[in-house]
């Protein structure tokens, strides 16, 4: 039951929890900078030209250097020092002055990743985030170079370029810390082999990159993602009480969920009711405070349909601030083709980052 717990109540906060400053730092790439993402397919991409990676099931990260000065930044710009002091202490230490870094912060435990350990560091007490740090502490696997040791940018530089001084540097970094070189391979079967295999560990799929574009921060070109359960990132637009007379009546019956259309406009695509009892208490207490209207901007939820048969249409709007990530099997018209299922918060990512883009395999 306490992991159960944990999907819904250990980190229901929105991104906006996460503000606070980066130090200055001299670099030609600076915080905040958005990281290149990848764009959903069902098929690793096949041909000369692409680089394949594992999919880390982590926190994305950039994190920089310039002398004594750290900063580690989330996918959503944001700083990440203070929750992974540990990580702050790790860059600090390496024999390189000077470097960016793009990569994933994981959490090892039995011998896989455990993304719950991870969430549990979003948290306001310092002396918490200390006793996580020294009980479980995290590593980063680094996938990209976008400064050098030098001070350059390597940001117009070709993918093969980027790669070749990543292993480079690398090569004076002491092996068995907590700063790591994340695998590549131009071989599509072997990348197979990883997308088959390796999900017991952690891992959450493959990216292929092609070899030869720059650096694209924040798009979405040039790098696809294939993960073996197809998952989402929604914004929480509102709720459906319990139906009157159910065994939940009085509780949260389900989470509206959105994504944002290319206009900014926050569009319902589906709905999750998967929970406990207690789950949907603990939902109540969560969600209770940020009713506001209007919740959906664009499409809003609607009257029966063969969606929502047998469900109430009425329901309370939110301030679109909660993000989480759910499991769905079909997307389609616009919207899930069936009820998703509630996986856990993730509130290092913004809610303007929810994109019908995830969810548009090509």
């Amino acid at each position: 039951m306490a992991a159960r717990k944990d999907r819904v109540e250990a980190v229901a906060v929105p991104a906006e929890a996460l503000a606070g400053e980066f130090p200055e730092i001299d670099l030609p790439v600076r915080p905040p900078f958005p990281p290149m993402e990848a764009r959903p397919a069902s098929r690793l991409p096949g041909g000369e030209g692409w680089l394949y990676e594992p999919k880390w099931d982590g926190f994305r990260c950039l994190a920089f250097r310039k002398g004594g000065t750290v900063a580690l930044q989330s996918k959503s710009g944001q700083p990440l020092d203070r929750y992974f002091p540990e990580m702050v202490e790790a860059f600090g230490a390496l024999p390189l002055k000077t470097f960016v870094l793009d990569g994933e912060i994981v959490i090892e435990s039995g011998g896989g990743l455990d993304f719950d350990a991870l969430l549990q560091r979003i948290h306001p007490a310092a002396s918490r985030i200390r006793k996580l740090a020294r009980e479980t502490p995290a590593s980063f696997h680094a996938f990209d170079l976008l400064v050098d040791e030098r001070g350059r940018s390597l940001v117009p530089k070709p993918l093969s370029e980027r790669r070749e001084r990543l292993e480079a540097l690398f090569g004076k970094i002491p092996k068995g810390g907590r700063v790591l070189l994340s695998p590549a391979t131009p071989d599509r079967g072997r990348a197979e082999r990883w997308l088959k295999d390796l999900g017991g560990g952690g891992l959450d799929g493959v990216v292929a990159k092609r070899l030869e574009p720059p650096y694209l921060s924040g798009e979405r070109e040039g790098m696809v993602k294939v993960k073996r359960v197809r998952t989402a990132d929604c914004v929480v637009g509102g709720f459906r009480w319990a139906q009157a007379g159910s065994r939940n009546e009085g509780q949260i019956g389900s989470l509206l969920l959105g994504l944002y259309d290319d206009a900014g406009r926050l569009d319902h695509v589906g709905f999750s009711s998967s929970f406990t009892a207690e789950e949907r208490r603990e939902l109540k207490a969560i969600l209770l405070p940020l009713r506001e209207p209007p919740g959906f901007t664009g499409r809003a939820p609607g009257g029966p349909s063969r969606w929502s048969q047998g469900r109430s249409t009425e329901w309370e709007p939110l301030r679109p601030v909660l993000v989480c990530e759910v499991r769905y099997d079909h997307f389609s018209g616009g919207r899930f083709r069936h009820g998703t299922k509630f996986l856990r918060w993730r509130p290092e990512k913004k809610p303007e980052q929810c994109t019908f883009a995830q969810v548009e395999a090509p």
